[in-house]
């Protein structure tokens, strides 16, 4: 009979999108940076992430977030994202979940009304603000990726729907950024299955024609993400709001609009000459929950016209647990994952 191990956890969410906050429970992992490390935990250990996305303990909407050292001395702590789609090298919303969850646990003091700290992404440092009122953290606001539009209005023949106009934008993940409305869609959380069968016969056509590729970052993989566009309401002068839904390849649409997805539309909002630095647009979900985007400016890199923005949002502590891994339970794959393991291992300094 086989050693039970336990794996630490903060479950949370943020916009109806859960994250689990790995907080101890694995071996430090080598590498000099955590982008580093991430590569050593997709390529070395990938058990992690399929064990908490994959039954018994998980489902494919929810992603994982472990947290590791910092290797950057300006960070509190760093974390590793880990979604069904494989290891993104940022989240909005897993941020603002994991700033959460280092509040909540005390790895960050919490410290009445506004604080800054950083965290390290694989993407590198993210400057975080938490607004704690009462010893509540009400809201995160994380620094967005700068984000740029790579295509602007292309069209792909998709089989069993017709022709489809895209554009591309990068945020963090190359994004298909396509309008809900050409498509038939409102956006009510009734079309979401719907909305996943479309996004996945679109994904999959545009990954069959063509590959995308960073300015600094190169070739990042196929296309993973789609986010479906409905119009556009100004609320006030600097503000605006949309119904928006982002999709995952494959076959997840997300419970909240996402950090990366509204970065995108922000650029594509720039793109086209919509909004102007200091704007805000408030990204609104299927279950009406909602990230705020601010645009805040733009730099060029090379060709590309790049959008700096933040995302602001809200998480919720869902619970704190031990799961038990019991390599015996025949449900439970620990190939890729035994290795990394430790019994009671506490969550990072």
């Amino acid at each position: 009979m086989s050693q039970e191990l336990t794996l630490q956890l903060i479950d949370t969410h943020a916009g109806g999108d859960v994250s689990r906050i790995v907080v101890g429970g694995i071996e430090p992992l080598p590498g000099a940076t955590v982008r580093d490390q991430m590569h050593y935990l997709r390529d070395d250990a990938d058990g992690l992430r399929r064990l908490l996305l994959e039954e018994p303990y998980g489902i494919p909407e929810m992603s994982v977030d472990l947290l590791v050292p910092a290797t950057d001395p300006a960070a509190e702590v760093g974390y590793i994202i880990m979604e069904v789609m494989g290891y993104p090298i940022y989240s909005g919303s897993n941020t603002i979940c994991t700033a959460t969850a280092v509040l909540e646990s005390g790895l960050v003091p919490k410290q009445e009304g506004r604080q800054r700290f950083k965290l390290e992404s694989p993407a590198g440092l993210v400057q975080i603000e938490a607004l704690v009122e009462n010893g509540v953290v009400e809201s995160i606001t994380c620094g967005g990726l700068p984000s740029y539009i790579d295509t602007y209005r292309a069209t792909i023949h998709v089989p069993g729907i017709g022709d489809v106009t895209y554009s591309v934008a990068y945020s963090g993940g190359f994004y298909a950024l396509v309008d809900a409305a050409e498509l038939g869609f409102h956006l009510n959380r009734d079309e979401e299955r719907e909305l996943a069968d479309c996004a996945h016969r679109i994904v999959e056509a545009i990954q069959a024609e063509r590959g995308f590729s960073h300015y600094t970052l190169g070739d990042v993989g196929p296309l993973p993400f789609l986010h479906f566009m409905g119009p556009v309401e100004q609320v006030a002068d600097d503000f605006y709001r949309s119904r928006s839904a982002t999709y995952v390849h494959p076959g997840v649409i997300c419970r909240s609009t996402t950090g990366t997805g509204t970065s995108a539309r922000l650029a594509l909002m720039r793109h086209e000459g919509t909004i102007e630095p200091g704007d805000k647009l408030e990204t609104v979900s299927l279950r009406e929950t909602g990230f705020i985007g601010e645009f805040t400016g733009t730099r060029q890199e090379g060709t590309h016209t790049v959008v700096e923005n933040t995302i602001t949002g809200k998480s919720y502590v869902l619970a704190r647990s031990d799961i038990v891994v019991n390599c015996d339970d025949p449900l439970v794959a620990c190939a890729g994952l035994h290795h990394i393991l430790s019994a009671g291992q506490a969550a990072p300094d």
